[in-house]
């Protein structure tokens, strides 16, 4: 699919969408057609929709035109792409621009004066995939907005399919998309919290049940692993946000600060609810230990018990295994049989004793 400067990217199908403009003063851009399929542009005037997935050349254009909100989400782009977007259209810093090619381990803000660098984690948890995460670089302008991400994420496409089908005014700042995407972020750890919480009560359950031998180890510590993930995705993204409702950026606007606290409490709520499972994950961690020592214990009850109820066949058995000459009972017509009743009977004594303090 060649670029302006007739470059090929390979693995790539060219799209053309027919694009409208509403917008009079936009009739003069070049028409959509050969910018790569996983970029979206899409180009908002007076907070409505007015086109879509331009050319290179064409969101020059929009870049130069101040009057314009310019959104591009880069859904793992090719280095070219990479280049052509970040370098060349913006001219983002270079440490910016390695960041976002990177893979981040947590979420953090950067500020560049002319715009803000922000990395956020998406989240997705299901009962055969567990919990997993992926990340979201932002660009925040005051006039336009980049997110990168190099797997699907469902806040992303969720704004962007809100974008295209509303008919009035979407967004009138680049602020708003940037609520719209991390609003959708917060909704989404709602099921991830859930589904840990599931789980917990799963091996809870596996804990209480009388009979269950399964070892609960493994499970324990993957929940364990799951929640402080979250944990750590968690804390810094809502430092990240909180960052946002300071007011000291000039690319936050004043109308959007509540919209941010809202989102930061959303996120205080989540870390809360893992930071609870946390320690509801320690008690049943510590009733799993316990549970274990008690059936250890019982196991050695049994067999104490065992060799208690053998204490007088054994004893007796050798007494009278002594080769001496001189004992009376061996030569008696009926030293058997007492040997054999005392035993049955210091047996049957044990039997009660070991009964009576439960240890069968």
């Amino acid at each position: 699919m060649a670029l302006a400067d007739g470059r090929l990217l390979a693995n790539r199908k060219p799209r053309v969408q027919s694009v409208k403009f509403t917008d009079p003063s936009l009739a003069s851009l070049p028409s959509p057609s050969t910018i790569g399929a996983m970029i979206q542009s899409f180009i908002f005037s007076e907070g409505k929709l007015v086109g879509r997935d331009l050319d290179p050349d064409a969101l020059r254009l929009v870049r130069a035109d101040r009057g314009l909100l310019l959104w591009i989400d880069l859904y793992d782009p090719t280095p070219e792409e990479t280049k052509l977007v970040l370098e060349e259209i913006f001219s983002f810093h270079p440490v910016a621009i390695e960041d976002c090619v990177a893979p981040e381990s947590l979420p953090k803000i950067e500020d560049y004066e002319d715009y803000l660098f922000l990395v956020t984690h998406g989240v997705d948890f299901s009962r055969q995939e567990a919990f997993h995460s992926t990340e979201l670089d932002i660009f925040l302008g005051k006039d336009y907005l980049v997110t990168f991400h190099r797997a699907h994420l469902r806040s992303v496409s969720t704004v962007i399919e809100r974008c295209a089908k509303s008919q009035g005014v979407v967004a009138k700042g680049p602020d708003r998309i940037v609520h719209m995407i991390l609003d959708q972020m917060v909704d989404h750890f709602k099921p991830v919290v859930d589904g840990l919480r599931s789980r917990l009560e799963d091996v809870e359950e596996g804990i209480l049940e009388p009979h269950n031998d399964t070892d609960l180890i493994p499970q324990l510590l993957s929940v364990r692993g799951e929640i402080n993930k979250v944990r750590q995705i968690i804390r810094p993204q809502r430092d990240v946000v909180s960052r946002l409702t300071s007011g000291d950026s000039k690319l936050i606007r004043a109308v959007m600060l509540p919209y941010f606290r809202d989102l930061r409490d959303g996120l205080i709520r989540v870390d809360e609810s893992a930071v609870a499972y946390a320690d509801q994950l320690l008690i049943s961690f510590d009733l799993y230990l316990s549970k274990s020592d008690f059936q250890a214990n019982q196991g050695i009850k049994t067999l104490t018990a065992l060799t208690a109820l053998t204490l007088p066949a054994t004893l007796i058995g050798t007494w009278y295994g002594m080769n001496f000459d001189n004992m009376p009972e061996l030569k008696s017509p009926h030293g058997y049989f007492g040997a054999a009743l005392g035993t049955a009977l210091l047996t049957v004594l044990m039997w009660v004793w070991c009964k009576r303090r439960r240890w069968i």
